[in-house]
C-alpha cells in the first residue's frame, strides 16, 4: 500500500471529482474575471485588489493541484470489502468513551472525507489510527490533544 494512498467512498469520489471540475472550470473563470478587473485599475505595483486575485489564484491552483493528487491516489472503499471482525478502514464502529462515560458512533474514513462533526473520523487522526485492527471488546487508550481517552469498542460494521 502506498503511503500517499487516500480511501473515500464512490460517494466521496464524486464529491472530489465534482469539486475539483468545478474548480478548473467556475473557479478559474471567476479569478480570471477578477485579475481582468484588477488590471483596470491600473498600476499594478500599487494595486491591492490584484495582488489579492493573484493570491487568489495560487490558493485555488494549490486546491486543484491536491485534489488532483488526492483523486490519483485514491482507493474506492466497496462495502462488500469492509471487514466487521476488526476495525479497517470504512468500518462504522460503536464505542464507549470510558473517560467522559458516553457512547459514540462514528466511521473510520480517509483523510479526504473525515468530517467529525458528521462522524466521519479519518484514519490517521488520533482516534482512528487508535482504533484500527481492534476487535469488539478491545480497550483501546488514544492519545488525544486533549489528553489520554479511553475507549471500548463495542460494535463493528460495515460503513453506512
Amino acid at each position: 500500500m502506498q503511503s500517499n494512498q487516500i480511501f473515500v467512498t464512490a460517494e466521496g469520489y464524486k464529491a472530489l471529482v465534482d469539486e475539483l471540475e468545478a474548480l478548473r472550470t467556475t473557479g478559474r473563470e471567476q479569478i480570471a474575471e477578477k485579475i481582468k478587473e484588477a488590471r483596470s485599475f491600473g498600476d499594478l505595483s500599487e494595486n491591492a485588489e490584484y495582488d489579492e486575485a493573484m493570491n487568489e489564484q495560487a490558493i485555488m491552483e494549490a486546491k486543484i493541484a491536491r485534489l488532483e493528487e488526492e483523486l490519483k491516489n485514491a482507493q474506492i472503499l466497496d462495502e462488500k470489502d469492509i471487514r466487521t471482525d476488526k476495525i479497517g478502514v470504512g468500518s462504522q464502529v460503536k464505542v464507549f468513551d470510558k473517560t467522559y462515560n458516553e457512547e459514540l458512533e462514528f466511521q473510520i474514513i480517509g483523510k479526504a472525507q473525515a468530517d467529525p462533526d458528521a462522524g466521519r473520523v479519518s484514519d490517521e487522526s488520533p482516534v482512528g489510527r487508535a482504533l484500527l485492527d481492534h476487535k469488539a471488546g478491545d480497550v483501546v487508550e488514544v492519545d488525544t490533544p486533549a489528553g489520554i481517552v479511553v475507549l471500548e469498542i463495542l460494535e463493528i460494521s460495515a460503513g453506512q
